[in-house]
């Protein structure tokens, strides 16, 4: 059955307690986990805060940098990610976000080998913690810091490449829904997907994410929660909200609203 899970992101100037307490009486029943609230809420503290709030976690949110994009080296990153699964398994989240990193300096052949490289050489791990690793591509004008992998192509060229159950997709409505034939290829990654992710905007991004409340913006989100019921998927969509639109706005109303727009979309399944 499909649950309403609420990204950490979404409430930025919160800390990791307040979104805790807020999400629970807001009546949502599961999180994303941004590691850097995590970090510093504390992990022994935010575990019990978690189950004294009868929160479920959706998926941890994330590792990657494998290309050296951000000052890392290659093992750095994978020691990093090993660490984040590990965490991920404690939070007992079904899966783990990855971004490859930028291309920065490389070719595309020796990026995607770095990253291919990263991945097989984690999902021994993500396989004995019961983790999933989530790749997630991203729209090509605010990939830049993130990621080269900018197309749902992209992911699934890689998930066929490593073929293990252990890798899959996130399905951001934002980056991915700006294209409605993707609504044409729904059914054929529906079953790779680990989590979706709902997001919505007035205009595609220039650079910045740029993010509006669920419902009021261009991308097709009806339609495409309808082609997901009806390809199988049932897991988790978790509400990403970020931007210059959603930054002052009141956190407890846009929680209500974005429970709200879940459960009409759900509903119209």
């Amino acid at each position: 059955m499909a649950q309403l899970s609420m990204n950490e992101t979404t409430t930025f100037r919160w800390s990791f307690d307040e979104d805790v307490a807020h999400y629970a009486a807001a009546g949502i029943p599961a999180i994303g986990v941004w590691r850097q609230k995590l970090s510093d809420c504390g992990e022994t503290k935010a575990i019990e805060l978690l189950r004294s709030h009868h929160l479920a976690v959706s998926h941890l949110f994330w590792a990657g940098g494998f290309t050296g994009s951000d000052g890392r080296s290659f093992r750095q990153s994978l020691d990093d990610a090993a660490e984040a699964l590990r965490t991920a398994a404690a939070l007992e989240a079904g899966c783990l976000v990855v971004y490859s990193g930028a291309r920065a300096n490389h070719t595309y052949n020796h990026a995607r080998r770095l990253f291919r490289d990263a991945i097989q050489e984690l999902l021994p791990l993500s396989a004995s913690l019961g983790v999933a690793l989530a790749v997630e591509p991203m729209h090509p004008a605010c990939a830049a810091e993130f990621t080269f992998l900018t197309t749902i192509d992209d992911v699934v060229k890689l998930l066929e490449a490593i073929d293990s159950p252990q890798l899959k997709i996130v399905f951001d409505t934002y980056h991915l829904g700006q294209d409605r034939s993707i609504l044409e290829r729904i059914d054929r990654v529906a079953p790779h997907i680990a989590i979706v992710q709902l997001g919505d905007a007035k205009q595609p991004p220039h650079g910045e994410q740029n993010r509006c409340r669920l419902g009021e913006g261009v991308i097709p989100l009806q339609e495409i929660v309808a082609r997901l019921t009806e390809a199988g998927y049932d897991g988790y969509y978790d509400v990403e909200l970020l931007g210059e639109e959603i930054e002052n706005l009141d956190y407890a109303g846009l929680l209500d609203h974005a429970r709200q727009a879940f459960e009409e979309l759900v509903a119209r399944r």
